[in-house]
């Protein structure tokens, strides 16, 4: 975990990179206001706070009473952190399964909770971000639309792919990553593969039982609407600090041009979309080329863009570092297995 909070500060080197060359001084960020500032971050509380709240939903649809609504909310917010100092915002799907083992809950079905909350994440996120696509298409912002929706669709594709045919196929690990597995790594090297194919046989299964019952396609339906609304709280948290810089940008733009973004930060080169995310916001709401980044007056400008990543990144950041180690890696006590 040390390495996490050592890249931390590598998240650092775009925004200073924008602030050299487009002289942004700590002053034009802290224009923008201490009550622009706070209702971003509140903004993208919500935001994290109902991630939450569905993780906690779908545990308990699940297993019944089996912990803590408010510790399961604070333990799905916490393993965000793991998103954020992770190139393409993967990862916390593994803290809630690592929680959920140690409270007692079999593999197979901590796997299919995490991937029931993460499923319908990537899909409410990526119908969002195709939409912002689409728009930045129609206006002609023809390189940004591109990469949003090649971006969006590939990661979304893919998640909703192999979700509906886990209840079709059982996946196991490609036969030549398991032979190479197994024979550098011998006797272990066959033991994990043979653990790992049990697993992902077990979650398959799970998917063939729950997938076609009416009550797992309420829980799908109503996590989605969540998620829905999760990234909605995202996106309004950039107009709510453009507001301080005197930027007016309606409800649904700064939504759909929060999630263009957020669709080009989800490329796996930085860490946690630093500076990918930044870029993708000018670049989606000025309609700019990709070798071009000097911004129009009257338009949105770099202060509010780095003052919006402060707020929704590098502020939860700590919130979710602390709830990470308080909740999920805390000492557990096991309960009678699930």
């Amino acid at each position: 975990m040390n390495w996490r909070l050592v890249a931390i500060p590598i998240t650092l080197i775009p925004i200073f990179i924008i602030a050299i060359q487009f002289d942004i001084k700590p002053e034009d960020v802290l224009a923008i206001g201490f009550f622009p500032f706070v209702g971003a971050i509140i903004a993208m509380l919500i935001k994290l706070g109902l991630q939450g709240v569905k993780f906690a939903y779908i545990t308990r649809k699940y297993l019944g009473s089996f912990d803590s609504f408010w510790k399961l909310t604070g333990v799905r917010v916490g393993s965000e952190f793991i998103k954020f100092t992770t190139p393409m915002f993967i990862g916390a799907e593994f803290i809630v399964i690592y929680y959920l083992h140690k409270k007692g809950v079999k593999p197979s079905k901590s796997a299919w909770i995490a991937i029931m909350d993460i499923v319908t994440e990537v899909f409410a996120g990526g119908l969002l971000s195709i939409m912002a696509g689409i728009f930045a298409l129609l206006n002609g912002a023809y390189v940004v639309a591109v990469v949003v929706l090649a971006t969006s669709i590939t990661v979304t594709s893919l998640w909703l792919v192999l979700f509906f045919l886990s209840s079709k196929h059982t996946f196991q690990v490609p036969q030549g990553l398991a032979n190479l597995v197994k024979r550098f790594g011998k006797e272990k090297g066959t033991k994990y593969i043979d653990k790992t194919n049990s697993w992902m046989e077990e979650v398959c299964t799970m998917s063939r039982e729950n997938l076609k019952t009416s009550e797992s396609k309420k829980i799908f339906t109503v996590s989605f609407l969540f998620s829905l609304a999760s990234w909605s709280f995202y996106g309004i948290s950039f107009m709510i600090i453009a507001m301080g810089t005197g930027y007016v940008i309606s409800a649904f733009d700064s939504i759909m041009a929060v999630m263009g973004a957020n669709a080009i930060g989800n490329l796996p080169i930085t860490v946690g979309g630093s500076g990918l995310a930044e870029f993708g916001i000018v670049a989606y709401l000025n309609n700019l080329d990709p070798f071009n980044f000097d911004i129009p007056e009257g338009t949105v400008a770099w202060d509010a863009v780095i003052g919006w990543r402060i707020a929704t990144y590098y502020v939860p950041i700590v919130i979710t570092w602390l709830l990470l180690v308080k909740l999920a890696l805390s000492r557990i006590s096991k309960p009678q297995a699930t």
